[in-house]
Protein backbone atom coordinates (compact mmCIF):
# COMPACT_ATOMS: atom_id res chain seq x y z
CA UNK A 1 0.00 0.00 0.00
CA UNK A 2 1.78 3.11 -0.52
CA UNK A 3 2.31 5.29 1.91
CA UNK A 4 1.44 8.87 2.54
CA UNK A 5 5.11 10.80 2.48
CA UNK A 6 6.22 14.91 2.05
CA UNK A 7 7.06 16.15 -0.62
CA UNK A 8 11.20 17.53 -0.60
CA UNK A 9 10.93 20.72 1.97
CA UNK A 10 12.14 23.09 -0.24
CA UNK A 11 9.56 22.35 -2.89
CA UNK A 12 7.24 22.35 -0.47
CA UNK A 13 8.26 25.83 1.01
CA UNK A 14 8.14 27.14 -2.75
CA UNK A 15 5.17 26.15 -3.32
CA UNK A 16 2.82 27.05 -0.48
CA UNK A 17 0.61 29.73 -1.58
CA UNK A 18 0.49 32.70 1.30
CA UNK A 19 -2.80 33.11 2.33
CA UNK A 20 -4.33 29.79 2.30
CA UNK A 21 -7.15 30.93 4.36
CA UNK A 22 -8.80 32.11 1.22
CA UNK A 23 -8.30 28.80 -0.07
CA UNK A 24 -11.76 27.33 0.49
CA UNK A 25 -13.43 30.04 -1.54
CA UNK A 26 -11.07 30.19 -4.17
CA UNK A 27 -11.53 26.28 -4.75
CA UNK A 28 -15.32 26.35 -5.03
CA UNK A 29 -15.10 29.18 -7.10
CA UNK A 30 -13.06 27.52 -9.45
CA UNK A 31 -15.73 24.19 -9.35
CA UNK A 32 -18.24 26.32 -9.98
CA UNK A 33 -16.45 27.99 -13.17
CA UNK A 34 -15.28 24.21 -14.48
CA UNK A 35 -19.21 23.00 -13.78
CA UNK A 36 -20.83 26.00 -15.69
CA UNK A 37 -18.61 24.67 -18.81
CA UNK A 38 -19.84 21.66 -19.22
CA UNK A 39 -23.51 23.34 -19.43
CA UNK A 40 -22.99 26.52 -21.19
CA UNK A 41 -23.63 24.95 -24.67
CA UNK A 42 -26.92 23.81 -24.16
CA UNK A 43 -28.70 26.64 -25.06
CA UNK A 44 -26.24 26.78 -28.33
CA UNK A 45 -27.57 23.30 -29.87
CA UNK A 46 -30.79 23.95 -31.29
CA UNK A 47 -28.41 27.10 -33.25
CA UNK A 48 -25.61 24.98 -34.09
CA UNK A 49 -25.97 23.82 -37.08
CA UNK A 50 -27.34 26.96 -38.33
CA UNK A 51 -24.10 28.60 -37.06
CA UNK A 52 -21.35 25.92 -38.11
CA UNK A 53 -23.26 24.28 -41.14
CA UNK A 54 -22.64 21.35 -39.46
CA UNK A 55 -25.41 18.77 -39.42
CA UNK A 56 -27.64 17.83 -35.89
CA UNK A 57 -25.62 14.84 -34.93
CA UNK A 58 -22.35 16.38 -34.99
CA UNK A 59 -23.57 19.45 -32.82
CA UNK A 60 -24.61 17.40 -30.36
CA UNK A 61 -20.56 15.92 -29.90
CA UNK A 62 -20.35 19.23 -27.82
CA UNK A 63 -21.94 17.90 -24.96
CA UNK A 64 -21.34 14.03 -25.61
CA UNK A 65 -17.55 14.93 -25.89
CA UNK A 66 -16.93 16.67 -22.55
CA UNK A 67 -18.77 13.86 -20.49
CA UNK A 68 -16.23 11.30 -22.56
CA UNK A 69 -13.27 13.31 -21.75
CA UNK A 70 -14.38 14.16 -18.14
CA UNK A 71 -15.31 10.85 -17.46
CA UNK A 72 -11.53 9.70 -18.69
CA UNK A 73 -9.50 12.53 -17.07
CA UNK A 74 -11.14 12.67 -13.64
CA UNK A 75 -10.13 10.01 -11.97
CA UNK A 76 -6.29 10.08 -13.93
CA UNK A 77 -5.97 13.58 -12.96
CA UNK A 78 -6.90 12.84 -9.49
CA UNK A 79 -4.51 9.89 -9.15
CA UNK A 80 -1.58 12.44 -10.39
CA UNK A 81 -2.54 14.60 -8.15
CA UNK A 82 -1.98 12.30 -5.31
CA UNK A 83 1.39 11.86 -6.68
CA UNK A 84 3.11 14.97 -8.23
CA UNK A 85 1.16 17.44 -6.23
CA UNK A 86 -2.27 18.41 -6.28
CA UNK A 87 -2.41 21.95 -6.98
CA UNK A 88 0.08 21.98 -9.70
CA UNK A 89 -2.55 19.51 -11.49
CA UNK A 90 -4.93 21.74 -10.48
CA UNK A 91 -3.22 24.54 -12.30
CA UNK A 92 -2.56 22.21 -15.55
CA UNK A 93 -6.47 21.19 -15.76
CA UNK A 94 -7.55 24.87 -15.64
CA UNK A 95 -4.68 25.77 -18.02
CA UNK A 96 -6.12 23.33 -20.17
CA UNK A 97 -9.66 24.93 -19.85
CA UNK A 98 -8.33 27.56 -20.96
CA UNK A 99 -7.27 26.25 -24.10
CA UNK A 100 -10.39 24.61 -24.84
CA UNK A 101 -12.26 27.83 -24.26
CA UNK A 102 -9.89 30.17 -26.79
CA UNK A 103 -10.10 27.17 -29.47
CA UNK A 104 -14.19 27.59 -29.37
CA UNK A 105 -13.76 31.27 -29.19
CA UNK A 106 -11.83 31.67 -32.17
CA UNK A 107 -13.59 29.56 -34.50
CA UNK A 108 -17.23 27.97 -35.86
CA UNK A 109 -15.20 25.00 -37.47
CA UNK A 110 -17.71 22.32 -35.59
CA UNK A 111 -14.31 20.30 -35.62
CA UNK A 112 -12.21 22.78 -33.80
CA UNK A 113 -15.09 23.36 -31.72
CA UNK A 114 -14.94 19.54 -30.65
CA UNK A 115 -11.83 19.96 -29.70
CA UNK A 116 -11.68 23.08 -27.86
CA UNK A 117 -14.87 21.04 -25.89
CA UNK A 118 -13.22 18.38 -25.24
CA UNK A 119 -10.63 20.36 -23.66
CA UNK A 120 -13.05 22.14 -21.21
CA UNK A 121 -14.08 18.31 -19.95
CA UNK A 122 -10.97 17.39 -19.34
CA UNK A 123 -10.86 20.31 -16.47
CA UNK A 124 -14.18 18.50 -14.62
CA UNK A 125 -10.51 16.70 -12.38
CA UNK A 126 -10.82 20.03 -10.73
CA UNK A 127 -13.76 19.03 -7.90
CA UNK A 128 -11.75 16.04 -6.41
CA UNK A 129 -8.29 17.94 -6.96
CA UNK A 130 -10.01 20.78 -4.45
CA UNK A 131 -11.47 18.32 -2.10
CA UNK A 132 -8.14 16.55 -1.87
CA UNK A 133 -6.39 20.21 -0.98
CA UNK A 134 -8.77 21.07 1.34
CA UNK A 135 -8.16 17.52 3.47
CA UNK A 136 -4.93 18.37 3.92
CA UNK A 137 -5.02 21.50 4.53
CA UNK A 138 -7.54 22.88 6.73
CA UNK A 139 -8.09 21.92 10.09
CA UNK A 140 -10.42 19.05 11.07
CA UNK A 141 -13.33 21.19 12.54
CA UNK A 142 -13.73 22.83 9.08
CA UNK A 143 -13.06 20.08 6.88
CA UNK A 144 -16.44 18.94 6.45
CA UNK A 145 -18.20 22.18 5.73
CA UNK A 146 -15.26 23.00 3.05
CA UNK A 147 -15.60 19.80 1.27
CA UNK A 148 -19.32 19.94 1.39
CA UNK A 149 -19.69 23.39 -0.52
CA UNK A 150 -16.75 22.27 -2.85
CA UNK A 151 -18.64 18.97 -3.86
CA UNK A 152 -21.67 21.61 -4.35
CA UNK A 153 -20.59 23.43 -6.49
CA UNK A 154 -20.75 20.49 -9.53
CA UNK A 155 -24.52 21.28 -9.05
CA UNK A 156 -24.18 25.06 -8.71
CA UNK A 157 -22.33 25.69 -11.69
CA UNK A 158 -24.73 24.06 -13.66
CA UNK A 159 -28.02 25.55 -12.00
CA UNK A 160 -25.95 28.95 -13.26
CA UNK A 161 -24.42 27.53 -16.27
CA UNK A 162 -28.02 27.48 -18.18
CA UNK A 163 -29.40 30.66 -17.95
CA UNK A 164 -25.80 32.81 -18.33
CA UNK A 165 -25.60 30.88 -21.89
CA UNK A 166 -29.59 31.62 -22.49
CA UNK A 167 -28.85 35.35 -21.82
CA UNK A 168 -25.62 35.53 -24.31
CA UNK A 169 -27.29 33.63 -26.59
CA UNK A 170 -30.19 35.98 -27.46
CA UNK A 171 -28.05 39.33 -26.19
CA UNK A 172 -24.46 38.37 -27.69
CA UNK A 173 -22.54 36.65 -30.54
CA UNK A 174 -21.79 33.08 -29.19
CA UNK A 175 -18.45 33.24 -29.10
CA UNK A 176 -18.65 35.37 -26.27
CA UNK A 177 -19.49 33.21 -23.96
CA UNK A 178 -16.03 31.39 -24.98
CA UNK A 179 -13.78 34.54 -24.25
CA UNK A 180 -15.41 35.05 -21.11
CA UNK A 181 -14.79 31.28 -19.99
CA UNK A 182 -11.63 31.43 -21.27
CA UNK A 183 -10.72 35.47 -19.19
CA UNK A 184 -12.57 33.70 -15.75
CA UNK A 185 -10.27 30.52 -16.28
CA UNK A 186 -7.08 33.03 -15.98
CA UNK A 187 -8.26 34.52 -13.02
CA UNK A 188 -8.86 31.21 -11.55
CA UNK A 189 -5.28 30.43 -12.14
CA UNK A 190 -3.65 33.21 -10.77
CA UNK A 191 -6.32 32.80 -7.90
CA UNK A 192 -5.05 29.42 -7.16
CA UNK A 193 -0.97 30.36 -7.40
CA UNK A 194 -2.17 33.06 -5.03
CA UNK A 195 -4.15 31.58 -2.56
CA UNK A 196 -3.66 27.56 -2.45
CA UNK A 197 -1.23 26.16 -0.75
CA UNK A 198 0.68 23.15 -2.66
CA UNK A 199 0.27 19.87 0.07
CA UNK A 200 3.42 18.29 0.90
CA UNK A 201 1.81 14.77 0.70
CA UNK A 202 2.45 12.29 -1.90
CA UNK A 203 2.08 8.88 -2.82
CA UNK A 204 5.39 6.60 -3.46
CA UNK A 205 5.34 4.67 -6.56
CA UNK A 206 5.01 4.92 -10.30
CA UNK A 207 2.46 6.13 -12.10
CA UNK A 208 -0.05 2.95 -13.33
CA UNK A 209 0.11 4.37 -17.07
CA UNK A 210 -1.46 0.77 -18.58
CA UNK A 211 -4.28 1.07 -15.96
CA UNK A 212 -5.32 5.05 -16.94
CA UNK A 213 -5.03 3.53 -20.42
CA UNK A 214 -7.44 0.26 -19.32
CA UNK A 215 -9.89 2.46 -16.95
CA UNK A 216 -9.66 5.09 -20.04
CA UNK A 217 -10.62 2.32 -22.90
CA UNK A 218 -13.95 0.94 -21.05
CA UNK A 219 -15.26 4.17 -20.19
CA UNK A 220 -14.61 5.71 -23.62
CA UNK A 221 -16.22 2.18 -25.21
CA UNK A 222 -19.23 2.20 -22.31
CA UNK A 223 -19.95 5.85 -22.89
CA UNK A 224 -19.94 5.90 -26.39
CA UNK A 225 -22.83 3.41 -26.32
CA UNK A 226 -24.66 4.78 -23.82
CA UNK A 227 -24.93 8.39 -25.39
CA UNK A 228 -24.81 7.06 -28.91
CA UNK A 229 -27.22 4.10 -28.64
CA UNK A 230 -30.21 6.12 -29.50
CA UNK A 231 -28.98 7.45 -32.81
CA UNK A 232 -27.35 4.44 -33.46
CA UNK A 233 -30.06 1.64 -33.00
CA UNK A 234 -29.39 -0.22 -28.99
CA UNK A 235 -29.08 -3.50 -30.97
CA UNK A 236 -26.64 -2.22 -34.04
CA UNK A 237 -23.07 -3.59 -34.32
CA UNK A 238 -21.90 -0.40 -33.46
CA UNK A 239 -23.69 0.03 -30.03
CA UNK A 240 -23.43 -4.16 -28.98
CA UNK A 241 -20.17 -4.20 -30.30
CA UNK A 242 -18.51 -1.09 -27.72
CA UNK A 243 -20.57 -2.50 -24.72
CA UNK A 244 -19.05 -5.61 -25.05
CA UNK A 245 -15.52 -4.61 -25.46
CA UNK A 246 -16.14 -2.15 -22.38
CA UNK A 247 -17.03 -5.54 -20.53
CA UNK A 248 -13.98 -7.30 -21.96
CA UNK A 249 -11.35 -4.36 -21.42
CA UNK A 250 -12.76 -3.62 -17.61
CA UNK A 251 -12.20 -7.44 -17.09
CA UNK A 252 -8.73 -7.20 -18.28
CA UNK A 253 -8.04 -3.90 -16.74
CA UNK A 254 -9.32 -5.07 -13.38
CA UNK A 255 -7.31 -8.15 -13.22
CA UNK A 256 -3.71 -6.05 -13.96
CA UNK A 257 -4.93 -3.72 -11.19
CA UNK A 258 -4.99 -6.39 -8.88
CA UNK A 259 -1.59 -7.56 -10.04
CA UNK A 260 0.63 -3.48 -9.85
CA UNK A 261 2.15 -2.82 -6.46
CA UNK A 262 0.76 0.84 -7.12
CA UNK A 263 -2.52 0.75 -9.23
CA UNK A 264 -4.39 3.27 -11.16
CA UNK A 265 -7.41 2.32 -8.75
CA UNK A 266 -7.08 0.23 -5.48
CA UNK A 267 -9.70 -2.48 -6.09
CA UNK A 268 -9.36 -3.66 -3.19
CA UNK A 269 -10.30 -0.57 -1.59
CA UNK A 270 -12.74 0.37 -3.68
CA UNK A 271 -14.26 -3.58 -3.29
CA UNK A 272 -15.17 -2.51 0.47
CA UNK A 273 -18.72 -2.51 1.20
CA UNK A 274 -17.94 1.64 2.48
CA UNK A 275 -16.52 2.55 -0.71
CA UNK A 276 -18.10 0.31 -3.19
CA UNK A 277 -21.91 1.62 -1.60
CA UNK A 278 -20.84 4.83 -1.92
CA UNK A 279 -19.75 4.78 -5.50
CA UNK A 280 -23.15 2.98 -6.65
CA UNK A 281 -25.03 5.18 -4.79
CA UNK A 282 -22.99 8.35 -6.06
CA UNK A 283 -24.12 6.65 -9.67
CA UNK A 284 -27.82 6.84 -9.01
CA UNK A 285 -28.01 10.39 -7.35
CA UNK A 286 -26.21 11.58 -10.46
CA UNK A 287 -29.02 9.63 -12.67
CA UNK A 288 -31.49 11.47 -10.45
CA UNK A 289 -30.33 14.85 -10.23
CA UNK A 290 -29.45 15.30 -13.78
CA UNK A 291 -33.10 14.51 -14.94
CA UNK A 292 -34.04 17.19 -12.93
CA UNK A 293 -32.16 19.46 -15.29
CA UNK A 294 -32.93 18.16 -18.47
CA UNK A 295 -36.30 17.68 -18.17
CA UNK A 296 -36.60 21.38 -16.64
CA UNK A 297 -35.02 24.09 -19.42
CA UNK A 298 -37.11 21.60 -22.10
CA UNK A 299 -40.78 21.08 -20.27
CA UNK A 300 -40.95 25.00 -19.74
CA UNK A 301 -40.40 25.91 -23.41
CA UNK A 302 -43.12 23.51 -24.92
CA UNK A 303 -45.66 25.90 -26.20
CA UNK A 304 -49.48 26.56 -24.51
CA UNK A 305 -50.93 24.45 -27.63
CA UNK A 306 -49.52 21.04 -26.04
CA UNK A 307 -51.94 21.66 -23.10
CA UNK A 308 -49.41 21.78 -20.33
CA UNK A 309 -46.13 23.58 -21.44
CA UNK A 310 -45.95 27.35 -19.92
CA UNK A 311 -44.56 28.83 -23.39
CA UNK A 312 -41.57 30.02 -20.97
CA UNK A 313 -38.35 31.40 -23.80
CA UNK A 314 -35.07 29.69 -23.63
CA UNK A 315 -33.70 32.37 -20.76
CA UNK A 316 -36.88 31.72 -18.39
CA UNK A 317 -36.29 28.14 -18.80
CA UNK A 318 -32.56 28.93 -17.75
CA UNK A 319 -33.93 31.01 -14.51
CA UNK A 320 -35.91 28.50 -13.69
CA UNK A 321 -32.68 26.69 -12.26
CA UNK A 322 -31.84 29.43 -10.22
CA UNK A 323 -33.65 29.14 -7.34
CA UNK A 324 -31.74 25.34 -7.03
CA UNK A 325 -28.42 26.84 -7.48
CA UNK A 326 -29.17 29.03 -4.62
CA UNK A 327 -30.13 26.19 -2.31
CA UNK A 328 -27.40 23.87 -3.24
CA UNK A 329 -25.15 26.95 -1.83
CA UNK A 330 -26.87 27.15 0.99
CA UNK A 331 -27.60 23.89 1.92
CA UNK A 332 -24.26 22.34 1.64
CA UNK A 333 -23.35 23.94 5.13
CA UNK A 334 -26.16 22.59 6.58
CA UNK A 335 -25.16 18.98 5.15
CA UNK A 336 -22.14 19.55 6.78
CA UNK A 337 -23.48 20.12 10.42
CA UNK A 338 -25.59 16.92 9.75
CA UNK A 339 -22.92 14.50 8.48
CA UNK A 340 -21.12 16.17 11.93
CA UNK A 341 -23.31 15.36 14.24
CA UNK A 342 -25.11 12.30 12.67
CA UNK A 343 -22.43 10.98 10.05
CA UNK A 344 -22.62 11.07 6.29
CA UNK A 345 -24.68 7.98 5.56
CA UNK A 346 -27.51 10.03 7.79
CA UNK A 347 -26.92 12.73 5.64
CA UNK A 348 -26.74 10.50 2.18
CA UNK A 349 -30.07 8.74 3.06
CA UNK A 350 -31.95 12.02 3.81
CA UNK A 351 -31.02 13.64 0.45
CA UNK A 352 -32.05 10.30 -1.67
CA UNK A 353 -35.56 11.07 0.25
CA UNK A 354 -35.93 14.01 -0.56
CA UNK A 355 -35.12 14.41 -4.06
CA UNK A 356 -37.77 11.14 -4.38
CA UNK A 357 -40.20 13.48 -2.82
CA UNK A 358 -38.97 16.25 -5.27
CA UNK A 359 -39.67 14.00 -8.26
CA UNK A 360 -43.19 12.78 -6.67
CA UNK A 361 -44.02 16.95 -6.11
CA UNK A 362 -43.01 17.04 -9.59
CA UNK A 363 -45.43 14.86 -11.28
CA UNK A 364 -48.50 15.94 -9.45
CA UNK A 365 -47.66 19.28 -10.43
CA UNK A 366 -46.58 19.68 -13.85
CA UNK A 367 -49.28 22.31 -15.48
CA UNK A 368 -48.25 25.51 -13.54
CA UNK A 369 -44.64 27.30 -13.83
CA UNK A 370 -44.21 27.73 -9.99
CA UNK A 371 -45.04 24.58 -9.00
CA UNK A 372 -42.54 23.33 -11.59
CA UNK A 373 -40.01 25.40 -10.16
CA UNK A 374 -40.83 24.38 -6.55
CA UNK A 375 -40.38 20.49 -7.26
CA UNK A 376 -37.12 21.65 -9.20
CA UNK A 377 -35.73 23.17 -6.29
CA UNK A 378 -36.81 20.43 -4.01
CA UNK A 379 -34.56 17.89 -6.66
CA UNK A 380 -31.97 20.31 -6.22
CA UNK A 381 -32.06 20.91 -2.12
CA UNK A 382 -31.88 16.89 -2.04
CA UNK A 383 -28.67 17.06 -4.56
CA UNK A 384 -27.27 19.59 -2.19
CA UNK A 385 -27.33 17.58 0.81
CA UNK A 386 -26.07 14.31 -1.44
CA UNK A 387 -23.20 16.08 -3.18
CA UNK A 388 -22.00 17.24 0.31
CA UNK A 389 -21.98 13.58 1.83
CA UNK A 390 -20.93 11.48 -0.83
CA UNK A 391 -17.11 12.87 -0.16
CA UNK A 392 -16.93 12.54 3.75
CA UNK A 393 -18.08 8.69 2.67
CA UNK A 394 -15.26 8.74 0.52
CA UNK A 395 -12.96 10.30 3.04
CA UNK A 396 -13.96 7.58 5.36
CA UNK A 397 -12.89 4.45 3.75
CA UNK A 398 -9.84 5.43 1.48
CA UNK A 399 -5.97 6.61 2.35
CA UNK A 400 -4.81 9.94 2.67
CA UNK A 401 -2.31 9.45 -0.04
CA UNK A 402 -5.57 8.04 -2.31
CA UNK A 403 -7.93 10.89 -1.52
CA UNK A 404 -7.73 12.52 -5.11
CA UNK A 405 -8.12 9.26 -7.16
CA UNK A 406 -11.01 8.01 -4.46
CA UNK A 407 -13.20 10.98 -4.95
CA UNK A 408 -12.35 11.18 -8.59
CA UNK A 409 -13.82 7.86 -9.11
CA UNK A 410 -16.50 8.86 -7.00
CA UNK A 411 -17.14 11.81 -9.57
CA UNK A 412 -16.79 9.33 -12.24
CA UNK A 413 -19.65 7.63 -10.87
CA UNK A 414 -21.73 10.64 -11.30
CA UNK A 415 -21.21 11.50 -14.53
CA UNK A 416 -22.00 7.87 -15.69
CA UNK A 417 -25.32 8.13 -14.27
CA UNK A 418 -25.55 11.50 -16.07
CA UNK A 419 -25.08 9.74 -18.78
CA UNK A 420 -27.40 7.05 -18.41
CA UNK A 421 -29.89 9.34 -17.73
CA UNK A 422 -29.84 11.41 -20.82
CA UNK A 423 -30.02 8.30 -22.63
CA UNK A 424 -33.03 7.21 -20.54
CA UNK A 425 -34.49 10.33 -20.82
CA UNK A 426 -34.03 11.14 -24.40
CA UNK A 427 -35.72 7.65 -24.89
CA UNK A 428 -39.07 8.23 -22.96
CA UNK A 429 -39.57 11.73 -24.91
CA UNK A 430 -38.53 9.98 -28.27
CA UNK A 431 -41.24 7.26 -27.81
CA UNK A 432 -44.34 8.82 -25.79
CA UNK A 433 -45.41 11.67 -27.98
CA UNK A 434 -48.25 13.50 -30.15
CA UNK A 435 -49.14 15.79 -32.71
CA UNK A 436 -49.40 19.22 -32.00
CA UNK A 437 -49.69 22.46 -33.83
CA UNK A 438 -47.76 20.21 -36.63
CA UNK A 439 -45.55 19.06 -34.59
CA UNK A 440 -44.29 16.29 -32.70
CA UNK A 441 -43.78 17.11 -28.98
CA UNK A 442 -43.56 14.95 -25.64
CA UNK A 443 -47.04 13.98 -24.25
CA UNK A 444 -46.86 15.06 -20.51
CA UNK A 445 -47.31 11.67 -19.53
CA UNK A 446 -43.63 11.04 -21.16
CA UNK A 447 -42.31 13.83 -18.68
CA UNK A 448 -44.28 11.97 -15.75
CA UNK A 449 -42.45 8.72 -16.93
CA UNK A 450 -39.09 10.16 -16.38
CA UNK A 451 -40.13 11.66 -12.78
CA UNK A 452 -40.89 7.98 -12.08
CA UNK A 453 -38.05 6.84 -13.02
CA UNK A 454 -35.58 9.58 -11.71
CA UNK A 455 -37.69 9.00 -8.43
CA UNK A 456 -36.75 5.40 -8.24
CA UNK A 457 -33.24 5.57 -8.67
CA UNK A 458 -33.26 8.65 -5.70
CA UNK A 459 -35.35 5.41 -4.09
CA UNK A 460 -32.46 2.67 -5.10
CA UNK A 461 -29.60 4.89 -3.74
CA UNK A 462 -31.32 5.15 -0.76
CA UNK A 463 -31.32 1.33 -0.44
CA UNK A 464 -27.59 1.04 -1.12
CA UNK A 465 -26.69 3.85 1.17
CA UNK A 466 -29.03 1.86 4.12
CA UNK A 467 -26.54 -1.14 3.29
CA UNK A 468 -23.89 1.24 3.99
CA UNK A 469 -21.37 -0.17 7.25
CA UNK A 470 -22.01 2.14 10.25
CA UNK A 471 -18.97 3.30 12.11
CA UNK A 472 -18.54 5.12 15.74
CA UNK A 473 -15.67 6.71 15.79
CA UNK A 474 -15.56 10.30 16.32
CA UNK A 475 -16.34 12.96 13.89
CA UNK A 476 -12.81 14.47 13.82
CA UNK A 477 -13.13 15.65 9.77
CA UNK A 478 -9.31 14.45 9.09
CA UNK A 479 -6.60 13.10 10.28
CA UNK A 480 -3.09 13.85 10.92
CA UNK A 481 -1.21 13.21 8.04
CA UNK A 482 2.23 14.05 9.01
CA UNK A 483 2.19 10.92 11.79
CA UNK A 484 0.53 7.70 12.34
CA UNK A 485 -1.81 7.42 15.42
CA UNK A 486 -3.65 4.14 17.06
CA UNK A 487 -6.98 4.27 15.22
CA UNK A 488 -5.90 6.11 12.15
CA UNK A 489 -5.27 2.82 10.21
CA UNK A 490 -7.89 -0.40 9.25
CA UNK A 491 -6.45 -2.73 7.48
CA UNK A 492 -3.56 -0.90 6.75
CA UNK A 493 -5.42 2.18 5.08
CA UNK A 494 -5.01 5.03 7.27
CA UNK A 495 -8.70 6.75 6.99
CA UNK A 496 -10.44 9.78 8.12
CA UNK A 497 -12.65 9.11 10.68
CA UNK A 498 -16.02 10.56 10.52
CA UNK A 499 -18.81 10.02 12.70
CA UNK A 500 -21.45 7.35 11.45
CA UNK A 501 -24.77 6.19 13.16
CA UNK A 502 -24.87 3.16 14.61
Amino acid sequence: MPADIPAPTATAATDRAPHPRFAVGVLAFCGVVVAVMQTIVVPLLPHIPALTGATPAAASWLVTVTLLTGAVFTPVLGRVGDMYGKRRVLVASLGVLVMGSVLCAVSSHIGVLIAGRALQGAALAVAPLGISILRDELPPERVLSAVALMSSTLGIGAAIGLPVAALVVENFDWHTMFWVSGAVGVIDIVLVLWFVPESPLRTRGRFDAVGALGLSGALVCLLLAVTQGADWGWTSTRTVGLLVAALVVALVWGAYELRVPTPMVDLRVSARPAILFTNVAALLIGFAFYANSLVTAQMVQEPKSTGYGPGASIVVSGLCLLPGGVMMVALSPVSARISAKYGPKVSLALAAGVIAAGYVVRYFTSHSLWLIIAGATVVASGTAIAYSALPALVMRGVPVSETGAANGLNTLMRSIGQAFCSATVAAVLANLTFLVGGRTAPTLHAYQVVFLIAAGAALAALLVTLCLPGSRTPATGTVEESRDTPGDRKDGVRTMPIQESA
